[in-house]
């Protein structure tokens, strides 16, 4: 009991004590009766706080970029994204142009021949309907288009349509080995037959006037069909790259570079033939000069 009173006598000793120092403290301002202890503690402790402050200081940025990670992460997977994105455009920038040049080319062949044209899309490659050389074209009847019908392409004569659905067809391209067509040399008029070979890169001609005169870069284009049908007249087929046979034999062939590359054709324009609807007029036999 007693060693109780006496703690409690020292314990209100002491804070009394120090409710003393305090109060003279701030009486004394900087040269209070506490200022030597408190000098001799900063003297003490103050170079072991800096050493802490500088221990823990990285500790302390590091917990912080740890904090900044998952934003930094973020931004990262934006712009690996929008790098993706853009290279992906540059690496289709080259398609993208050559669809361009490829309109353009069949454009410019439809405005030079006069044809009206239904434009369409190769959709498939491959044989059909026991032809090898074919395709398909996001084109049908809903679009006017019918079995018989010439297509084109930028270069020119491609083939023509032998079987239409309501949204596609199916194109029997003139390289096929059973493809034919009625030719003229653009230059001397003379007329052949224009037949594939069942190679993309190969026609032959064979011209009906054995004697008729024919050179290598002559010119072959469709002299046409009754009704356009299947070939409008005036397409370019090709160009002369060798003659087999002399003038004057029965048999000259003409081997021909085709204008239109069949292998690697992505837009078309079907000929939409124009019917004629009302007679030709009539041209008046010229009157005999006066004597």
């Amino acid at each position: 009991m007693k060693d109780v009173r006496r703690a409690r006598l020292i314990l209100a000793i002491l804070v009394l004590a120090s409710i003393t120092l305090i109060v003279l403290d701030l009486r004394g301002g900087g040269s209070g009766p506490i200022q030597p202890l408190r000098s001799a503690t900063a003297a003490v402790f103050g170079p072991l706080e800096r050493g802490v402050t500088a221990a823990f200081s990285p500790i302390g940025r590091l917990v912080d970029s740890v904090s900044q990670l998952g934003d930094q992460q973020v931004r990262i997977d934006a712009l690996e994204a929008q790098n993706e994105e853009l290279r992906i455009a540059v690496d289709t920038a080259g398609v993208d142009l050559a669809r361009v040049a490829e309109l353009d080319a069949l454009l410019g062949l439809a405005a030079d021949t006069a044809v009206d044209i239904v434009p369409a899309q190769v959709i498939a490659v491959g044989p059909a309907q026991g032809f090898a050389w074919t395709v398909a074209i996001d084109a049908g009847s809903i679009d006017g288009i019918e079995v018989g019908m010439s297509v084109i392409n930028g270069g020119g004569l491609l083939g023509r349509t032998v079987s239409v659905g309501p949204d596609t067809s199916t194109v029997l391209l003139l390289v096929d080995a059973t493809s034919t067509a009625g030719g003229r040399l653009a230059g001397s008029s003379q007329i052949g037959i224009v037949s594939g070979t069942g190679r993309q890169d190969l026609l032959t001609m064979q011209l009906l006037d054995p004697l008729a005169a024919i050179d290598v870069g002559d010119v072959v284009v469709t002299f046409g069909s009754q009704g356009g049908r299947p070939f409008v007249p005036g397409i370019p087929i090709g160009r002369v790259e060798s003659v087999s046979g002399t003038p004057g034999q029965l048999t000259r062939v003409a081997n021909l570079v085709p204008y239109a590359d069949a292998s690697r054709v992505t837009l078309v324009g079907v000929v939409v033939a124009q019917q004629r609807t009302e007679p030709r007029g009539v041209i008046p036999a010229p009157q005999p000069a006066e004597q």
